[in-house]
């Protein structure tokens, strides 16, 4: 939570946070701002104080509206440091940085750089600021053990945000069965009146739709795929495949508050009109790992260990996993879950490779279960996800319930 922050910086040895760029669709600019529209921003947190945000003059009521300190760039005119940088807009963007940072007192110490900008500029400036403020130690964060690992663990006010975008998640998933349900079939494909294909990208199409009537955002685009598609993880879905009976869809959903907020992250598994036996037998198995999970969680403990303990599970039931071989494209192929905030991959992480011991269900985490299975060669699928909040009280609550029934039953 953000009153770790503080700690968590003097436990890893930062001093100043930077955080660049707008807030939207900026996870780290979000978390202290939130999704106010302020673009090319710039937030200074030092350790022991409350965060300042500097903004274009034009944008000060967005800004007001984060209920930060704010500084308007409007007392730092360029014109005044391209002068002195003598045209060189670079030179003049860092001196303009430089005076900010001296403004509050920073000139010197460990700072921390997050946010959401285009790579080659901010090195360009970063760079150049620690030749002209050599008592600035500049670093970034390929495992981020400080702000991730803050935004980990939810309040009360988080959950809720997170609690909201599933129940939006659920009604469009509610609204896409219902719809899929409705038609009738020739040859086994989902048929229009004119005898023209219900196809994945028509499914799609409705799907964002709903969304944006509910004032959500689906920046990441959804996972909507069926037979051999539905096979391979992270196939989001051929738009030209017509809905036929009996095969495995795999309907993966992570939209997110308007701006860039809170994420929800949902699976099932549907099979439409009937299963074949196959795919009753895969999927039963499936569930019976997720409940088996579900049922052996223990707040506190590392998140790994029960990537550790799925994969025994289905290696058990006789498939390939990545306990044995990383490299396997069938069986089960992932890890287990993920945090899930104001990214749809966050802390804490489930994968078995160099696992950190900070990687754990702590109170306030909200992660995914998502145990699955995939044969794309048998045109085959199965996954099935829900998102959990660990509760202040240590149990484990399933955010948005949805059926995790298989076959959906045609209503035509």
């Amino acid at each position: 939570m953000k009153a770790d922050l503080d700690k968590l910086m003097k436990q890893h040895d930062i001093d100043v946070l930077f955080v660049t760029g707008s807030a939207q669709h900026n996870p780290a600019m979000i978390y202290f701002a939130g999704t106010a529209h302020v673009s090319d921003a710039f937030l200074v947190k030092q350790r022991g104080k409350s965060p300042v945000l500097f903004h274009y003059p034009m944008e000060r009521e967005e800004a007001a509206k984060s209920g930060l300190q704010l500084m308007s760039y409007s007392r730092y005119p360029m014109t005044d440091f391209l002068n002195d940088a003598g045209g060189n807009y670079t030179e003049a963007m860092v001196l303009r940085y430089k005076r900010m940072l001296e403004d509050l007192g920073i000139t010197a110490g460990r700072v921390g750089i997050y946010g959401k900008d285009e790579v080659g500029p901010v090195f360009s400036i970063m760079k150049r600021l620690e030749e002209l403020m050599p008592g600035l130690q500049l670093t970034g964060f390929v495992r981020d053990e400080i702000l991730l690992n803050a935004m980990m663990t939810k309040d009360a006010d988080e959950i809720a945000h997170i609690r909201e975008m599933g129940r939006i998640t659920t009604m469009v998933v509610g609204k896409t069965a219902d719809y899929i349900t409705g038609f009738k079939t020739k040859n086994e494909v989902l048929v229009h009146k004119d005898g023209s294909p219900v196809t994945i990208g028509e499914v799609k199409n409705l799907i964002n739709l709903w969304l944006a009537e509910a004032g959500v955002e689906n920046p990441e685009g959804t996972i909507f795929a069926i037979g051999r598609d539905a096979g391979v993880p992270h196939n989001t879905g051929t738009p030209s495949d017509p809905l036929k009976l009996g095969q495995t869809i795999v309907y993966d959903i992570y939209p997110c508050e308007a701006g860039g907020g809170y994420f929800y992250d949902f699976t099932r598994t549907w099979s439409l009109g009937y299963a074949t036996d196959k795919v009753q037998a895969l999927y039963d198995q499936v569930k019976q790992v997720y409940d088996t999970l579900l049922s052996e969680l223990v707040v506190n403990a590392q998140f790994a260990k029960y990537q550790e303990r799925t994969c025994e599970l289905f290696e058990a039931m006789g498939h390939p996993t990545v306990l044995t071989n990383q490299a396997t494209e069938v069986g089960y192929v992932h890890s287990l879950g993920h945090g899930i905030g104001l990214r749809v991959h966050e802390k804490p992480w489930s994968s078995l490779i160099n696992p950190s011991p900070t990687d754990i269900l702590a109170p306030g985490a909200v992660l995914t279960l998502e145990p699955g299975l995939y044969y794309p060669d048998r045109g085959i699928g199965v996954r099935i996800e829900d998102s959990l909040w660990v509760t202040p009280e240590g149990k484990f609550e399933i955010l948005a319930d949805y059926p995790k029934d298989l076959i959906l039953p045609m209503r035509v």
